[in-house]
């Protein structure tokens, strides 16, 4: 058995492997072309932030969502439009659904539907704290975006290349090593005993992936993916973990508004709640998209 998975799991990432680096080339052309204007654009945008940031985030750029942590910590944006970003931030998802040849109608609406939900959620959270709780958010002092050292994205010298081969191959490793533990629940459990649990009990199913989301790694969006790929995940599920997942996002707001602890909490609690709101209504409506 052991060998059988090991073997699966070899042969199920090196399919991956060269649609992995032409998509993560792609985003690193798109970003180097797009990131800092839009990051500009972004704390620009005022009342209607959390329509630009729903819309800018789901389009796959590396470290928006960091850029718009850094954004927030300096009060240039607001909670809603952070959270938009946040929400609609799809991390690794976009990368392995193109290299699991999955149909573009479906990536289309996946894409929307957390697009769409990201805004009314960043929309109906300012309205809240300014309206209802009469929040105004605490002051802060703009400074310089964070720098994002886990790829060098932002250092153009090392051109577009380097940093998709990196991306690519921390993204093959993961898979690998999820493709792993995956293959031993099935063995163990069974996939068909696996999908029954977790689809049973819906709410611990959206609760579980919601948690797995909020790990500040490219692992938690792979495992959530290749799970709801693999049918074991349902599509609220599946929803739910990728909405709270915001890739570095979170790690960026604890370290550039690290005096402010409680509030960065606050903001991960949201987005924790809109996860599980947003993936439980999908779950009660039936929705599904494969």
């Amino acid at each position: 058995m052991i060998l059988d998975v090991l073997l699966d799991a070899v042969i199920d990432t090196l399919k991956l492997l060269p649609f992995l680096f032409l998509t993560y080339l792609l985003m690193e052309y798109m970003e180097s072309r797009t990131g800092e204007k839009s990051a500009d654009a972004l704390s620009r945008m005022g009342k209607i932030g959390p329509l630009f940031g729903g819309a800018v985030g789901v389009v796959p750029q590396c470290g928006f969502s960091a850029a718009a942590a850094s954004l927030y910590s300096g009060g240039v944006i607001t909670i809603g439009t952070l959270l938009a970003v946040f929400l609609s931030t799809s991390d690794e998802m976009l990368p392995i659904f193109i290299s699991e040849a999955v149909a573009p109608a479906i990536i289309i609406r996946i894409l929307l539907t957390k697009l769409v939900l990201a805004v009314i959620s960043g929309f109906f959270i300012d309205f809240i704290l300014k309206h209802v709780l009469r929040y105004m958010g605490i002051r802060k002092e703009i400074h310089d975006l964070c720098e994002q050292e886990h790829c060098h994205c932002e250092e153009e010298e090392h051109g577009i290349l380097k940093p998709a081969l990196i991306h690519t191959l921390h993204i093959t490793l993961f898979i690998f090593l999820i493709s792993i533990v995956i293959g031993f629940l099935v063995e163990g459990i069974g996939e068909a005993a696996l999908a029954t649990l977790l689809t049973k009990r819906k709410f611990i199913g959206v609760v579980l992936a919601a948690v797995i989301g909020l790990i500040p790694n490219c692992a938690a969006s792979v495992m959530i993916t290749e799970l709801y790929l693999k049918g074991i995940l349902a599509a609220g599920q599946m929803m739910s973990g990728l909405l709270v997942g915001a890739g570095v996002g979170l790690l960026v707001l604890f370290r550039t508004n690290n005096r402010h602890m409680k509030e960065n909490l606050q903001i991960t609690a949201l987005l924790f709640a809109c996860g599980i709101f947003w993936g439980l209504l999908i779950e009660g409506l039936g929705i599904t998209f494969l």
